[in-house]
C-alpha cells in the first residue's frame, strides 16, 4: 500500500536529459522537508506498475506548486507518465553495485557477478551519472584486465537485444576513432554488400569527435531506424548504415558513452567492451577493426595498438567472433573534410569516382574493404583489395550506396555552411606535422556535429609545399556566433599545422 503522504502530482516541463532520470521538486515541498531530500539525492519513484530511481533537482521558484513534481523526458517515458498522474516517492534500497564501484576505485579486480551487477544497475537507471563517472574513471588508464574486459563485454551483451540474420556469415568493420575525417565505413559497406556479403552496419554518433559515422550518414539519409526497419533494409540490400542507439543494442553502452562524452574520457577497456558488445549484439560473426596510430590520434603508440590488438582478437575468440585488426596511419586527418557534411562530400566524391576525390580516403577504404571481403572462404588471401577496387571503379558501389540510402528513407544533398574563415600560413615551408586533436576541436567549436555543415576543410596535408599567405584550412560554420567562437580559439593556438623551411 502506497503512502499517500509521499505523493506528488506530475506536471510536464519537457526537460531533455538524454538517458538520465531526473525528478524536479520544490525544495520546500512537504516531502523534501519530511524526508530530508536535498539536491542530487537519489529517489525511488513509483507510478502504477513502473518504478525508477531518479536524481533530485530542486526548484525554488513558482515553476512547480508545493504539491507538484516534474520529470525529465527520459524518466517520463520510462514511467509512461501522463500530465496530472500521481507519483509516489521514497528512499531507494541500498545498491550493492556501489560497493563494487568503490572496490574498483581502490584497485580491486572485479568478479563476473560484480561487473554484471554494475551493468544491470546502469541499464536499470539505478546509478546516477556521478556513480557511473566514478566507475568509468576507476576503469581507465589500464585498470581493467583482460578477464574484466571479457566479463564487461558479456554483461553488456546480455542486458540488450541481440539481432539474428538469415545469413550465418555476417561481417562488420569498426574504427576505434580519434582520426578526423575517417569515414571509410560509408564506402566499405556498399563495396562489401555489392560483393554479396551481409553487412548490417550499426554506427555510433560522435563521443569526443566532430562527427561519428552515424552523424555523417545522417547528412545523406535517415539513420534512426528501429530493428524492424533496419531488418527490412538489410534483407533488401544486404546491408545498412544506421545509428546503433535506435536499435537498442547494448543499452548499457549508450548510457556509459553519454557519461564518457561529458567527462571527455574514452578508456581502452571500456572501448573494447563497447565495440565488441555492439558488434556482437548486431549479429556480426567476423569484424575488421581499424586502429589508427599517431602522436595526436587516440592510439598514440604502436605498443598501445599491439595491446588493443591482443584484447580484440583474444576476447573476440572467447566470444566466438572472428576479429582482424589493422594498424593504419594516424598522422593526419583522412580526406579533406572534418564534420558531417564536409565528410559526406568526400565520401560521395570517392563513390562517384571523381578525379578530385581524396585519394587517401579512397585507398584506406579499399584496403579495409579488401580485409572484410577476405573473410569469405571464396576469396584468396591478398586478393580482397583488388576485388574491392573493381567494384568501386565499375560504379557498382555507388549504385549500391544509392539503393541503401533509398531503402533507409532517401538520398539527400549535404548542406553548405553559410560562413567560412580561412586560416593563412604565416610563413613558407613544408607541412611536417598536423595536430589531429586540436584540428578536431576547432571543428567542434564551429558547431560540429550538431550543426551538420560546420567543420574544417583541410587544404594542406602532410608534405604539402606552402607559401606565406596561402590558406592552410577553412573553418565552416552555420552561424556567425559559432564561427567567431572557433576563430577566437584559433587566436591563442599555434602549431596546429607545423611548417618547416
Amino acid at each position: 500500500m502506497m503512502d499517500t503522504k509521499n505523493s506528488l502530482r506530475l506536471k510536464r516541463v519537457g526537460i531533455n536529459t538524454y538517458k538520465e532520470a531526473v525528478v524536479y521538486m520544490r525544495k520546500d515541498c512537504h516531502i523534501c522537508r519530511s524526508e530530508g531530500f536535498e539536491a542530487q539525492a537519489r529517489i525511488n519513484i513509483t507510478l502504477g506498475n513502473h518504478s525508477i530511481i531518479a536524481t533530485l533537482n530542486t526548484i525554488d521558484s513558482d515553476l512547480l506548486h508545493h504539491d507538484e513534481a516534474s520529470l525529465s523526458n527520459y524518466a517520463w517515458d520510462i514511467l509512461q507518465a501522463k500530465e496530472g498522474d500521481q507519483i509516489y516517492l521514497s528512499h531507494p534500497k541500498p545498491l550493492t553495485s556501489l560497493s563494487y564501484i568503490r572496490a574498483k576505485i581502490y584497485g580491486k579486480e572485479l568478479k563476473k557477478e560484480e561487473i554484471t551487477g554494475i551493468v544491470n544497475d546502469v541499464t536499470a537507471g539505478n546509478l546516477s551519472d556521478i556513480h557511473i563517472a566514478a566507475f568509468l574513471t576507476a576503469c581507465a588508464g589500464g585498470h581493467l584486465n583482460k578477464n574484466e574486459i571479457l566479463n564487461l563485454t558479456k554483461a553488456m551483451i546480455e542486458v540488450g537485444d541481440r539481432l539474428t540474420w538469415s545469413s550465418q556469415f555476417v561481417v562488420d568493420k569498426h574504427c576505434i576513432g580519434g582520426l578526423p575525417g575517417n569515414r571509410t565505413s560509408l564506402i566499405i559497406v556498399p563495396i562489401v554488400t555489392a560483393f554479396g556479403l551481409t553487412m548490417p552496419k550499426t554506427s555510433s554518433r560522435a563521443i569526443t569527435s566532430p562527427a561519428g559515422t552515424a552523424d555523417t550518414m545522417e547528412v545523406l539519409a535517415p539513420v534512426d531506424l528501429d530493428v524492424t526497419k533496419m531488418r527490412k533494409v538489410v534483407e533488401q540490400e544486404n546491408g545498412c548504415i544506421v545509428w546503433g542507439g535506435a536499435a537498442a543494442l547494448s543499452p548499457a553502452d549508450d548510457i556509459l558513452i553519454r557519461v564518457e562524452r561529458a567527462i571527455d574520457l574514452d578508456s581502452e577497456g571500456q572501448l573494447v567492451a563497447s565495440i565488441l558488445s555492439k558488434k556482437i549484439a548486431s549479429g556480426a560473426t567476423h569484424i575488421v577493426i581499424d586502429l589508427p596510430v599517431g602522436p595526436t590520434a587516440k592510439i598514440r603508440t604502436q605498443q598501445m595498438a599491439d595491446l588493443l590488438k591482443d584484447y580484440f582478437e583474444s576476447i573476440g575468440s572467447e566470444l566466438g567472433v572472428g576479429i582482424r585488426t589493422v594498424a593504419t596511419d594516424g598522422l593526419q586527418p583522412v580526406g579533406r573534410g572534418i564534420g558531417p557534411a564536409l565528410e559526406a562530400k568526400d565520401v560521395l566524391a570517392v563513390l562517384q569516382n571523381e578525379k578530385n576525390a581524396p585519394q587517401d580516403l579512397r585507398e584506406r577504404a579499399l584496403s579495409l574493404a579488401g580485409q572484410v571481403i577476405e573473410f569469405s572462404a571464396d576469396v584468396m588471401p591478398g586478393s580482397g583489395k583488388q576485388l574491392a577496387t573493381e567494384i568501386l571503379n565499375s560504379g557498382r558501389a555507388w549504385q549500391k550506396f544509392q539503393a541503401i540510402c533509398k531503402a533507409q528513407g532517401g538520398l539527400r544533398e549535404p548542406p553548405i555552411a553559410a560562413h567560412t574563415h580561412e586560416v593563412i600560413a604565416k610563413m613558407s615551408g613544408h607541412v611536417t606535422a598536423i595536430d589531429n586533436r586540436r584540428l578536431a576541436r576547432i571543428a567542434k567549436l564551429a558547431g560540429a556535429p550538431k550543426s551538420k555543415a560546420a567543420g574544417v576543410e583541410l587544404l594542406t596535408p602532410l608534405t604539402s609545399k606552402v607559401e606565406k599567405g596561402q590558406p592552410l584550412y577553412v573553418v565552416h560554420a552555420e552561424n556567425p556566433g559559432e564561427l567567431d567562437y572557433a576563430v577566437t580559439f584559433l587566436e591563442h593556438e599555434q602549431g596546429i599545422i607545423h611548417l618547416e623551411n
